[in-house]
């Protein structure tokens, strides 16, 4: 298949992923650090639970120290508590602060507004179905 082929999705992937990965940092959220913030909130969201470091190294495919390093920050802007696990009380578990939940909020909220930008031109049923196919590959790779 060429990159002009419609079934050709692989190469136009990576386009995208290329792309916004120049790009969204700086308008999300303004700087650099609150970038990092909704980064390290996701992991523990998408965690299920229990969230740790060591599950934000593995959310954020990072090593544990730089995991570390953006939890401490997280958790110094007030995002994030460090509380005893409740299944294992040598553990200490990540929890979101209210703070945390708005700026998660915010980012989500953003992140529709892009997507409302980026698809402007397209009618409602095919920017519905495209959503649906972005959700089902989220889903399908654990992100």
């Amino acid at each position: 298949m060429n990159d002009d082929s419609p079934a050709d999705g692989g190469p136009a992937l990576f386009r995208l992923v290329r792309f916004w990965s120049r790009r969204w940092a700086g308008q999300a959220a303004g700087d650099l650090g609150q970038v990092q913030h909704v980064l390290v909130l996701e992991a523990v969201r998408c965690s299920g639970g229990d969230a740790d470091v060591g599950t934000v190294a593995h959310q954020l495919g990072l090593d544990h120290s730089g995991a570390s390093r953006m939890v401490k920050d997280a958790v110094a802007a007030g995002h994030l508590v460090r509380e005893t696990s409740e299944h294992d009380r040598r553990r200490a578990a990540l929890r979101l602060t209210d703070s945390g939940h708005a700026l998660l909020a915010a980012a989500r909220q953003w992140q529709r507004h892009v997507f409302d930008d980026l698809t402007a031109s397209w009618d409602e049923p095919d920017r519905e179905r495209f959503g649906a196919y972005l959700r089902r590959l989220a889903d399908d790779v654990g992100a």
